[in-house]
């Protein structure tokens, strides 16, 4: 009979440490949480210091009794969830859900799930860390208080299903911020000019970019380059300087939970939640062939870059052994990043470098097996030296004027040999074809003059959102994912070709949480609030006094909102639209989509209609009205009523004005209207234009 039990989170790892572990240990899994605050009540109590009510969670009644039958039996009950904060709240919620003596619970956590992983850790059991607990069970507090103070008002001033959140929040702020930076963009034009200069002998020209006089030179308009071009004409060009050098691009850190996202948004084009579904399944065990079920990678929700010595030395090992010891790293070069984190941790890596991607194929689905071999290379590349470039400058000369032209190529591929970023193509360069030498005549072959316009801020991805929430300190490694998740399943934002788009109804919900919870969606103060989160971690800070600081300010608030935000209710707005099934004019409502048109007579009439507002425009193609339409993830846009036979569509708010300069729409942009026609660039202010009328 096992005189030992192991409870672990996922049923997914129990057959794994069963066998790692032999007969004298059972193995159950938790499936997550076990208690957790009632769904139908506030579930703290603000009068009695805070206490927070947790209850069995519904449905898991049976899992417990049969963890309760198997805890009685045991000697010992190791709880091994998830080694991070929340694991260590789902094992001290065990130990009061189990009724058991404490003296026979201990805790492992192990970073990856292998054999002398799982061994280790039994050896080096210790007792629940209160102070992760504590960190773990205020941040959830906090989040219950944001989502069941501000979400009632919502369905109230709103419509019912929408939801406000702590981090949440603050990430569709970001979100909307860009889009009004995006909105409010002037292009402002300018130009750029590369020079074709042939040496003596050379059939290949060389191609150098326009720099200036002795400072930087910035072209702005056609009359500019036209006079700069008549000037370079008759230059006799030389060259004035050639420079060589050498310079070193270092290794890449192995990945953290952000990285990973990242690096997997960008190569593979996975979302967040799709590249940690598959990390999971990594992390919790594949049925290696000849192998068993093993955990291939380590754990998944990390911050931290280290990297345990045994699993540094097995990399340099297979490193020296595969490509020799001048591909093995220096110690010393290897960098240590993110001091303030849960060090516990190490960074995502192979549990076993000399599981190949290519070894491990034909057990992995493909992508599986993409993401695997992602993780392995940039792991492997991390313990692998810089690699070395020679790099040569040119400076070439005429009537005062200097064009530049610089080139590089790989000397040394160091950990290249394994792992290039996705932007890191390599670009040819005819400077290395051709040999230059300071004080060389050059003959002009040819000048291509070529006009820009500035380009506003990109739309956000959800990697470079992921990006932005670490590097403002905003949530966790596990909750970017869900975060993202939330905010696209609510339709407050919408997912096209990688962008994320604000819709109508997000924009509502942010101008209310802006409006009225400033300190919410206020990105220092959330960063701020994960700060006093990590104090708690490291028990310097009482999470009770976190909470307590928290929430008066925040009842505050939503009692000044329950008064104030009475305007902001949406009633139903009648239109001149008559409904054709009784006579009624139908009247304007919301739904998961947007707005659409109703008939008030509801039950008895319940024909409905889409609704698209009208902008007072005429169609620049065919007169007819332009509306705003959404697109079925809810991006706006503008387009004819007369659609699909009238083709018009514009991303930005046309006007009625015509461009004076070539003729087309102009449309609106902040406080200027701008022809339509990038090429064109023709731009005024609004306040201009209406002073004229």
């Amino acid at each position: 009979m096992a005189k030992y039990l192991v409870i672990v989170e996922s049923p997914a790892k129990v057959k794994t440490i069963k066998k790692f572990l032999g007969s004298n240990y059972d193995v159950e899994a938790s499936n997550g949480h076990v208690r957790d605050f009632p769904k139908s009540q506030f579930g703290i109590d603000v009068e009695h210091d805070f206490e927070p009510k947790y209850i069995t969670i519904r449905g898991k009644g049976e899992l417990l009794a049969k963890l309760r039958k198997a805890a009685k039996k045991a000697d010992k009950i190791y709880l091994a969830t998830d080694p991070d904060r929340e694991g260590e709240a789902i094992s001290w919620h065990l130990t009061k859900a189990l009724n058991e003596d404490l003296s026979k619970m201990h805790r492992i956590s192990f970073n990856e799930i292998t054999k002398s992983a799982v061994k280790n850790s039994i050896k080096q059991a210790r007792s629940i860390d209160m102070n992760l607990v504590n960190a773990q069970q205020a941040r959830r507090m906090l989040d219950r208080m944001v989502g069941y103070s501000i979400s009632p008002l919502l369905w109230a001033k709103v419509k019912r299903g929408l939801s406000a959140g702590r981090v949440q929040s603050v990430a569709l702020r970001i979100i909307g911020d860009r889009e009004e930076e995006i909105n409010s963009f002037i292009p402002e034009e300018y130009w750029t000019l590369d020079g074709e200069f042939l040496a003596e002998g050379e059939k290949k020209p060389l191609l150098a970019k326009f720099y200036g006089t002795d400072k930087k030179m910035n072209l702005t308009n056609k009359e500019e380059t036209d006079a700069l071009l008549a000037e370079l004409q008759e230059a006799q060009f030389e060259v004035q300087e050639v420079k060589k050098g050498e310079r070193s691009k270092n290794p890449p850190l192995p990945f953290t939970t952000s990285t990973l996202q990242q690096e997997a948004a960008k190569t593979l084009n996975f979302s967040t939640q799709k590249t940690m579904r598959l990390a999971q399944q990594l992390y919790e065990g594949i049925d290696i062939k000849g192998n068993g079920t093993v955990g291939i990678i380590t754990y998944l929700r990390t911050d931290s870059t280290r990297i345990s010595e045994e699993a540094d030395l097995a990399a340099r090992a297979y490193i020296g052994k595969e490509y020799g010891d001048s591909y093995v790293a220096e110690e010393s070069k290897i960098s240590k990043k993110n001091q303030n984190i849960q060090d516990a941790h190490e960074a995502i890596r192979p549990t076993d470098i000399t599981r190949l991607p290519v070894m491990l194929k034909d057990s992995l689905t493909r992508d599986q097996y993409r993401l695997y071999q992602l993780i392995w290379k940039r792991f492997t590349a991390s313990r692998m030296t810089p690699a070395k470039y020679e790099t040569t400058s040119v400076k070439i000369t005429g009537n005062g004027y200097v064009f530049t032209v610089s080139a590089s190529r790989v000397i040394f591929d160091g950990f290249m040999s394994v792992y290039t970023e996705e932007d890191e193509e390599k670009k040819k360069n005819s400077l290395l074809s051709v040999s230059l030498e300071k004080g060389m005549q050059l003959k002009l072959k040819a000048l291509h003059p070529e006009q820009h316009f500035t380009q506003p801020p990109a739309h956000y991805t959800e990697a470079s959102l992921v990006k932005t929430l670490e590097e403002l300190g905003i949530g966790r490694p596990s909750t970017y994912a869900p975060t993202i998740t939330t905010i696209i399943a609510r339709r407050y934002v919408s997912k096209e070709n990688k962008n994320l788009y604000m819709t109508e109804l997000g924009e509502v919900v942010n101008h209310i949480m802006k409006k009225t919870f400033p300190s919410i969606v206020d990105v220092n103060f959330t960063a701020m609030m994960e700060g006093l989160l990590d104090c708690v971690a490291e028990g310097t800070v009482q999470w009770k006094t976190v909470v307590s600081n928290f929430y008066p300010d925040l009842k505050k608030a939503v009692e000044a909102a329950q008064e104030e935000l009475e305007k902001v209710d949406i009633a139903d707005e009648e239109t001149d639209v008559v409904c054709e099934n009784c006579g009624r004019n139908m009247v304007i409502k919301y739904g998961p989509h947007g707005r659409f048109l109703a008939c008030p007579g509801f039950p008895d009439c319940r024909n409905t209609k889409p609704y698209f507002e009208k902008i007072g425009v005429p169609c620049p193609l065919c007169g007819k009205d332009v509306v705003l339409k959404k697109t079925k993830k809810g991006r706006k846009y503008y387009g004819c009523e007369d659609n699909p036979d009238c083709e018009f569509m514009s991303w930005q708010k046309p006007s009625v004005e015509k461009c004076p300069k070539c003729g087309s729409f102009m449309v609106e942009k902040g406080n200027k209207l701008l022809c339509s026609q990038e090429s064109c660039g023709f731009a005024i202010a609004k306040e201009k234009k209406e002073e004229k009328e």
